[in-house]
């Protein structure tokens, strides 16, 4: 697993930017120079995060969110576990 986190990344396991891994490893998200906690998906070239807007659903049970562009930084939290042991 590489040590720079992926360039766009989503928590719905119906994306095709969802990846498992990465997001059992834990990624940090910093926009406009404030660290987020309900980021559901980002995307750092574009420079764009998707937020979580309260409890309202969409038609389907998803949450609904909100597109927001600015400054976008990301970061692993933990390091990657040795699978060698």
């Amino acid at each position: 697993m590489s040590d720079t986190p992926p360039d766009r990344l989503a928590t719905d396991p119906d994306s095709p930017f969802y990846d498992a891994a990465i997001l059992e490893r834990g990624i940090g998200v910093r926009f406009k120079g404030v660290e987020k906690t309900n980021v559901d998906e980002y995307c750092l070239s574009e420079g764009w995060v998707r937020v979580a807007v309260g409890t309202a659903r969409d038609r389907r049970g998803k949450p609904m969110t909100l597109k927001l562009v600015g400054p976008v930084e990301v970061w692993f939290k933990t390091e990657p576990q040795d699978q060698a042991g």
